[in-house]
């Protein structure tokens, strides 16, 4: 596998926080995906360090029809579910958007089926990133 794989698709935009993550919620909803978990980090650090924190959030986003193959093809391929997508506000002002590399997170995942749903699942995301 190639170690020079980085892990992540990103994207920098010049847009405000709400109207980037809107986009991106409806981009993922047209390659399948929904969100099933929203991890507001700045707020977390805020209630629970007493530290200002940038805005970032983390969405986890899943696509049920390869999730039920990959959990299917490796039981425990949940460990890495669901696919994790970045949102934080940079110091120019601007937001990065940045997409798990399904391809590149389970390359120690030595499945050949699991390997055929991440290159699909990769492929999605990068679409979503490139649409921004």
């Amino acid at each position: 596998m190639n170690s020079d794989m980085n892990y992540y698709f990103n994207k920098t935009i010049a847009s405000d926080f709400e109207s980037v993550k809107k986009r991106v919620i409806e981009e993922l909803g047209k390659e399948g995906f929904g969100i099933l978990s929203e991890i507001d980090v700045k707020a977390t650090f805020e209630k629970k360090l007493e530290i200002d924190f940038r805005k970032y959030q983390i969405l986890g986003a899943c696509n049920p029809k390869f999730a039920h193959k990959a959990i299917t093809a490796e039981d425990k391929i949940g460990t890495m579910l669901p696919c994790n997508v970045v949102l934080q506000e940079l110091e120019n002002g601007d937001i990065e958007v940045a997409a798990i590399n399904a391809t590149a997170s389970m390359q120690a995942v030595e499945n050949s089926k699991v390997a055929e749903i991440a290159k699909e699942i990769s492929g999605r995301l990068k679409k979503v990133v490139d649409a921004l």
